[in-house]
C-alpha cells in the first residue's frame, strides 16, 4: 500500500471495506481485499493513479444490497455521492472512477471506458480455478438455498462454461499472462467433470460445516 495516500486508506478501511462484511461469502471482505490487491498489482504496468485504482476496487461491489442485476451502476452512484472524495480528487477524476466501477461487470456488452475500468474488470475476475470455483459455490448457496447439492453442482458447471468456456462471455481486457494461465486452467478443468465433482464435494462440505 506504499502508493496509497494514508488518509484515503484510513477512510476506505474504516467506512467502505467494512460494509462488505454484510454481503454473501462470494462478495465479502476477502473478496474486496483480493480485488484491491489484484488491481494494484495490475496497475504497476500502466501510467495510472494508484489512489484512484485503490478507490475503484474498494467501491466496485458496494451497490450489491440495492440489487445484483445493476449493482455496478448502484456502486458507481454511491461513489459519486461520497463527498469525502472531493478532499482528494477532482470532479473529473471522480467521474472516471465512477465510470470504471460501472464498467467492471463481466456481463457488460461494451468495453470499459478507461484503463481504470479494464483494471478493475480483470482484477474482479480473479481468474484461477480454485478461487473461481469456490466463489461460484458460495454464490449458489447464498442465492439458491433450496437447491440440492446435485442441482448446485450442475448450475455451477453450466455457469462456468457459459462465462469461462471457449465461447464464454468473459473478456479479459488487459490480456495479462496471469489471466491467460488462469482462464486456461478453468477451461482444462471444465473438460474433467468428475474431477470437478470431487472438488465440489470437498468444497461444499467445507461450506456446509461453517
Amino acid at each position: 500500500m506504499k502508493f496509497i495516500n494514508p488518509e484515503i486508506k484510513d477512510y476506505i478501511e474504516a467506512n467502505i471495506i467494512v460494509k462488505y462484511a454484510q454481503f454473501d461469502d462470494a462478495h465479502n471482505i476477502s473478496h474486496v481485499t483480493q480485488g484491491i490487491k489484484n488491481s494494484l498489482e495490475m496497475a504497476q504496468e500502466y501510467p495510472v493513479d494508484f489512489n484512484m485504482v485503490y478507490v475503484i476496487a474498494a467501491y466496485h461491489d458496494l451497490g450489491l444490497p440495492l440489487g445484483r442485476k445493476e449493482h455496478n451502476k448502484h456502486s458507481a452512484a454511491i461513489l459519486l455521492a461520497d463527498k469525502k472524495m472531493l478532499e482528494w480528487f477532482s470532479a473529473d477524476e471522480i467521474k472516471i472512477m465512477a465510470e470504471a466501477v460501472e464498467d467492471h461487470r463481466a456481463s457488460n456488452t461494451y468495453e470499459p471506458r478507461s484503463i481504470y475500468g479494464k483494471i478493475i474488470a480483470d482484477a474482479d475476475n480473479d481468474l484461477g480455478y480454485d478461487s473461481v470455483f469456490k466463489r461460484c459455490i458460495q454464490h449458489s448457496l447464498a442465492n439458491f438455498p433450496k437447491y440440492s447439492h446435485e442441482e448446485h453442482f450442475w448450475r455451477i458447471v453450466e455457469h462456468m462454461k457459459d462465462k469461462f468456456g471457449p465461447d464464454g462471455y468473459l473478456t479479459t481486457w488487459l490480456n495479462s499472462e496471469r489471466d491467460k494461465r488462469g482462464l486456461q486452467e478453468i477451461r482444462d478443468k471444465l473438460k474433467d467433470i468428475e474431477g470437478m465433482r470431487a472438488d465440489f464435494n470437498k468444497l461444499i462440505l467445507e461450506e456446509d460445516l461453517r
